[in-house]
């Protein structure tokens, strides 16, 4: 029977209609798979929908995707490719296993039909093949296609389960797609975690666990000492190598040169010392005070680059006459003996003081919290949403309640994608948590920053801050906005109001992607897209045009606000004069604290063309260089 059902598993595809702009583009779906079609479907209420059916005869090749280590802005992370007439549908797996499973009956399934010769192992995105780099969409593939892998039979006859019920075994699997054999991966916990529902496992600092499943990017399924198993942080651990950086109090992997120096003067104690990321990626410097060396400070601070051998085995060293297998021993010595530095390393200044960092969600899979378990304790201010609140959690955790008033926002769209938002976790953004959203109003709870917004904080400061101040906070926003730009996030109302400052003063972005759900005149153009004019490009109020580079035209302008600590982008102009002065090619003025590299910096921001404004990531290489200084062993 053509009907006959050989495979049926909720899957992920990505929408060939739009452009790769949000993780939004990307949709669950049933796939089901028959002896004469593959259909996927959008299943609502326990009814299905069907959203579109591929005839078998019509498919060309199935083969999984290579990605080429790019990030996958969806929690399924194992692409494969049907490609039927014209067309490329690009479906996400869970799992190697149920990928093998599909490719496999696939392509059994189409053994006898005119197949590509050749065809493209990686995606197409964003205009061109990512393998050979052709810009037409039907270019011919550049990787031969073999039809069966390493298939040399039919799939097994089906065998009936303890119910009578027939399955499939999984067909053999190929060795493109064969899962490596699995070693025992054992972690070690950084921080204490403390299980919030009944399937989670909690964590001791120091111990030792071993890692069952990889859910996703933010949870892992784990075992204890004990045998005990369940889902914990994956910002949470630490790989069990000898000499991992991540386990030495010492080592503070989020520090810039500024954090360094400020943390440094404030211990105030001879030797004290940091080792942290440097400019270069994978290098690693040591930050170190000293009074007995004392400056024209009455102290002076060092900052050295760890470097090493070239060749085998490699070996690690401050001062190349004391050379190591690995970092923490380079640390090690020079505990003890000074080998060429300004001081020994004496005093680690290092993680102990680090606060713990915020989870994706409570716990895995939880984005929908109960009202009941909120405690209201006051009011934090107020914005185009709506009221924020300071509030707990289960009576211990600090939150912030943003409650959205009645009429302000598209509430069911955004909702679809508050899921999304919640897997997005790094250190330099705002934590979303879950919302409220079986009443009215809805809540939005998200991660707690003491110091409010980076607006006031620069406001209320006014004249306080150092330069290398101000560039660091211009650097934890740009991180931030990196981490969007790799995942394919667009923000689209980026501006100094919406970052926030907490008790360790590092800034977090904040609001990212909420524009498009907000209801509000002030941020509505006359085709009804959403914008700050102050804050937004020509693409955007000519054409509503968004992408990562409109993102980096909004960032200049917040270096502007950090630079002029709080000043109001092109003063009391109108939003219609803002218009017509960034249409004759008017740019904010040079701020008074900002060095010729950094306002060169924002004018590279503000080019009139998308394509001619630089990425997050090349922002955060020349930010992180002026920042650093001097790029020598020791400055």
């Amino acid at each position: 029977m053509s009907s006959e059902l050989l495979l049926e598993e909720t899957l992920i595809k990505r929408s060939q209609q739009k452009k790769r702009t949000s993780p939004l583009n990307y949709k669950e779906r049933l796939f089901v798979l028959t002896k004469s079609s593959l259909t996927y479907y959008d299943g609502r209420a326990e009814k299905k929908f069907k959203k579109y059916s591929i005839e078998l005869s019509r498919i060309k090749c199935v083969e999984i995707v290579k990605n080429g280590g790019d990030p996958i802005p969806c929690q399924n992370k194992y692409p494969f490719q049907v490609v039927y007439n014209n067309n490329i549908l690009y479906v996400f797996a869970p799992n190697q296993t149920s990928r093998s499973h599909w490719v496999l009956m696939l392509k059994e399934e189409i053994k006898n039909n005119s197949v590509l010769p050749k065809f493209h192992p990686q995606f197409w995105q964003e205009g061109a093949w990512l393998c050979c780099r052709q810009e037409e969409k039907q270019a011919p593939g550049c990787e031969e296609y073999n039809l069966f892998g390493d298939t040399t039979r039919k799939p097994l006859p089906p065998i009936p389960d303890n119910e009578g019920e027939c399955r499939h075994p999984p067909p053999p699997v190929p060795r493109d797609v064969e899962e490596e054999e699995e070693k025992e991966e054992v972690v070690v916990a950084m921080y204490d975690f403390f299980a919030v529902e009944a399937h989670d496992l909690s964590l001791v600092k120091g111990e030792k666990y071993v890692i069952l499943e990889k859910c996703d990017v933010n949870w892992y399924r784990a075992q204890n000492k004990y045998g005990e198993e369940g889902y914990i942080p994956s910002n949470y651990i630490t790989g069990e190598k000898t000499g991992s950086l991540k386990q030495n109090v010492w080592y503070r992997k989020s520090v810039n040169r500024n954090n360094a120096e400020e943390l440094l003067k404030k211990e105030d104690k001879e030797g004290a010392f940091i080792v942290r990321d440097s400019s270069v990626s994978g290098k690693y410097t040591v930050s170190l005070y000293s009074k007995t060396a004392a400056g024209e400070k009455g102290y002076i601070i060092k900052h050295y680059h760890i470097k090493e051998t070239q060749g085998s085995p490699r070996k690690f060293y401050l001062s190349e006459q004391f050379q190591f297998d690995c970092i923490p021993e380079v640390i090690e010595y020079h505990k003890h003996n000074a080998g060429g530095l300004v001081t020994r390393l004496r005093y680690p200044v290092g993680n102990q003081t680090e606060s713990t960092p915020p989870t994706a969600g409570f716990s895995y899979e939880m984005w929908e919290i109960s009202p009941m378990e909120l405690t209201f304790m006051k009011e934090l201010g107020s914005g185009q949403h709506g009221v924020v609140k300071l509030g707990k959690w289960r009576g211990q955790h600090k939150v912030a309640i943003k409650t959205i008033r009645c009429g302000a926002m598209r509430e069911e769209d955004f909702i679809e994608e508050a899921k999304i938002m919640m897997k997005l976790s790094h250190p330099k953004l705002v934590q979303l948590y879950g919302v409220c959203s079986q009443q009215q109003p809805i809540y939005i709870i998200t991660e707690f920053m003491e110091q409010g917004s980076l607006l006031n904080f620069l406001r209320q400061r006014r004249g306080t801050f150092s330069i290398q101040s101000l560039l660091s906070m211009c650097l934890d926003i740009c991180e931030g906005m990196e981490y969007l730009e790799a995942n394919g996030f667009i923000h689209r109302d980026l501006s100094a109001r919406n970052c926030l400052v907490n008790d360790s003063l590092v800034i977090k972005v904040s609001d990212f992607g909420m524009t498009r759900y907000v209801l509000d005149d002030q941020y509505t153009s006359s085709s009804g897209t959403m914008f700050p004019v102050k804050w937004s490009p020509p693409e955007v109020f000519e054409y509503c045009k968004y992408s990562s580079k409109s993102d980096v035209w909004s960032y200049g302008v917040v270096m502007w606000e950090v630079f002029t600590e709080g000043r109001l982008p092109f003063g009391q102009s109108s939003n219609r004069e803002v218009v017509e002065l960034v249409r004759g090619g008017q740019r904010p003025y040079w701020p008074i604290l900002a060095t010729r590299d950094l306002y060169d910096i924002m004018m590279l921001c503000w080019h009139e063309k998308p394509e001619g404004r630089p990425t997050f990531s090349q922002l955060c290489v020349k930010l992180f260089n002026l920042l650093e200084g001097d790029s020598s062993s020791a400055s």
